[in-house]
């Protein structure tokens, strides 16, 4: 998803975007230590638009901080995820589940449920004397201009009527700061 002119690969972009909020507040509503996850299927070219989205916010919100999440994470209250909402064409649900999040250095986990179970590893390339992951800069993304290159080492994803894997291909990770 770092360039929304080029065309995917595939027939289509099948992507996850999973976030973990460890400190923050919505409109007075404290919402630290929640998980939301972007499930979304979108052309080739992905700024055709017509994206098809669903959205998982962690079962341990309540509902007022579900429909908080739900706001920004939807782009209807502004930030960064309000550019994604003129591409999307058709929301599948907004739904609450189990989310189980991990960040264990280079190396992070997502499971939702019995939905979406992903693993992923930052890419180090294997040359003698680099240790850092590869980013990439200057991006256009809601999460961050700076991503960092990963690979999906387990991807099973069955949500909103999608089901796609991605062991094998490509990922991002970064970390975010936002504020409206």
């Amino acid at each position: 998803m770092t360039s929304f002119a080029a065309p995917a690969t595939q027939d289509r972009c099948t992507l996850v975007l999973a976030y973990h909020i460890q400190r923050g507040q919505i409109d007075g509503v404290d919402v630290s230590g929640h998980s939301v996850a972007v499930v979304a299927d979108a052309p080739a070219k992905m700024l055709d638009g017509n994206w098809r989205v669903g959205l998982m916010i962690d079962d341990k919100a309540s509902k007022e901080q579900a429909d908080k999440l739900a706001g920004v994470f939807s782009g209807q209250m502004g930030g960064p995820m309000a550019s994604l909402a003129p591409l999307i064409g058709e929301v599948l649900g907004i739904e609450q589940h189990p989310i189980e999040f991990r960040d264990d250095g280079r190396k992070h986990h997502l499971k939702i449920g019995n939905e979406i179970a992903i693993d992923v590893e930052e890419y180090v390339p294997a040359f003698e004397g680099l240790s850092e992951p590869t980013k990439v800069v200057g991006v256009f993304h809601p999460s961050n201009t700076t991503l960092t290159m990963a690979r999906p080492t387990a991807s099973r994803i069955k949500a909103f009527g999608m089901e796609f894997h991605n062991s094998g291909k490509s990922a991002f990770s970064a970390s975010y700061r936002w504020s409206a």
